[in-house]
């Protein structure tokens, strides 16, 4: 399979939506992609349309039940803060970047997801966190990544971080881009910035905040092509930006496991701490996944399935629509849960077993416990306007190409196709409509 490109640059801005296309459309830099290549006005994501479950379906093509990353964070019931799926070895299959690395072209990821302890990534900052009180945040980072170039990073522009507070830590990814382009020259660069996510997390879908982000991730676009100017790359690179999923504003968190309680499926002592669980509600946000201790335990399958049917019929449950876990794997997500439910309008999923069952979230609530947030996403793909984006520039990318829709699936094996690298057997499809063929090349289109 013959390369397009030697390079490829790959910039996530996550939670970017199709309908940032009006503000995004007017600011320079994203203006300067949209005229010297090509762009989808409308992406489909996935289902549970989430961060790390979405990334990995970016760099593999296929759907979370195939590639493995069915959510977030994990099945740990009780626990307050559940672990992330952090590392590569929970991905089943291959990726772009091993199989760019067996082509021996170098490999560059900063906060990707789902990259922790990758070998196939030579220079690896991955996304994770110390998520208990005995770790410690620089600790956790180098052992799941590449330690030099982390501690390179650190010592250069650790100074602008602020734990895990935006915009700066996107201001710290930022530099570490710039300085990786300019130091270590990799042939793929896929890097991660979540600014306008946690805004619209924070202040709301559309909030002044997030049309910030919006244009400071502008003007970090702007640096990066900047730099590969600086450096005589632009030319002879492929730049992708694209987004994972949107958001939808909520003002209302569901608390399914309180009523499992209720039913005496969830078992707490005197402390408050769940001791036994024959179901529990693991959240997706916007959607969840409801799991049985017993996958053969009829009883408790019927006495949920009462219950939802109960409850979708009350427009005022906050759950819209519920479907069994086979249903839910044929859309993709995980078909080892029992059921699925997705949240109505204006509605998320936590996973609190005590207090009550609907909470109304205000900015305050927000600002003190992160749990509780104005915007999020991990819906169905039915919901309206719940689209996002995908653009591209620069070498094997066609210029003034627009196509009206694409799939989150199609991405991994569009961009290996660009690289001349094959993922296998995917769920996605290449798009070559925007990539240039020989004849383009040549001046014949």
């Amino acid at each position: 399979m013959r390369a397009l490109t030697k390079n490829l640059v790959i910039i996530s801005f996550d939670c970017l939506a199709a309908n940032d296309y009006e503000l995004i459309h007017t600011l320079p830099n994203f203006q300067r992609i949209f005229c010297e290549g090509a762009y989808v006005q409308n992406v489909e994501t996935i289902y549970p349309s989430l961060t790390y479950p979405c990334h990995t379906t970016i760099v593999t093509g296929n759907y979370p039940i195939k590639h493995g990353i069915i959510n977030n964070t994990l099945l740990q019931p009780g626990v307050a803060s559940p672990d992330w799926n952090w590392f590569r070895s929970a991905i089943k299959g291959t990726t772009l970047y091993d199989e760019a690395s067996r082509a021996n072209m170098t490999v560059a990821a900063l906060l990707w997801p789902v990259t922790g302890r990758a070998k196939g990534i030579k220079y690896n900052l991955p996304e994770i966190f110390a998520n208990r009180p005995w770790q410690n945040q620089i600790m956790v980072s180098l052992f799941s990544g590449t330690p030099g170039y982390q501690w390179e990073l650190n010592q250069r522009f650790g100074h602008i971080r602020n734990g895990l507070n935006q915009p700066e830590l996107d201001d710290f990814i930022l530099e570490s881009t710039i300085h990786t382009i300019k130091t270590k020259r990799p042939n793929v660069l896929m890097a991660h910035f979540t600014d306008l996510d946690t805004k619209r997390h924070h202040f709301g879908a559309y909030s002044e905040e997030a049309k910030q982000a919006i244009h400071r991730h502008d003007v970090r676009l702007g640096k990066i092509i900047g730099t590969l100017e600086e450096c005589g790359l632009y030319e002879e690179t492929a730049i992708v930006i694209l987004g994972d999923h949107t958001a939808l504003d909520v003002n209302k968190a569901v608390s399914l496991n309180v009523r499992l309680r209720e039913k005496g499926l969830i078992d707490v002592n005197r402390k408050g701490k769940l001791t036994a669980w024959k179901a529990y509600c693991k959240t997706c946000d916007g959607s969840a996944y409801i799991y049985l201790n017993d996958q053969h335990d009829e009883e408790t399958v019927h006495t949920v399935e009462q219950m939802l049917q109960h409850l979708v019929n009350d427009p005022e449950s906050g759950i819209e629509q519920y479907i069994t876990g086979e249903q839910a794997g044929k859309r993709g997500a995980d078909s080892q849960c029992a059921f699925m439910i997705e949240a109505s309008e204006g509605f998320y999923f936590i996973e609190d077993y005590e207090g009550s069952y609907i909470k109304h979230v205000t900015r305050e609530d927000v600002q003190s416990n992160k749990k509780y947030m104005l915007a999020c996403h991990g819906y169905s793909l039915d919901k309206p306007n719940y689209k996002t984006f995908f653009m591209a520039a620069g070498k094997g990318i066609r210029q003034g190409v627009t196509l009206p829709s694409m799939k989150l699936v199609d991405i991994g094996p569009t961009l290996a196709s660009l690289l001349g690298l094959d993922l296998g057997e995917t769920d996605g499809e290449v798009i070559y409509p925007l990539l240039e063929t020989e004849t383009d090349t040549i001046g014949g289109l």
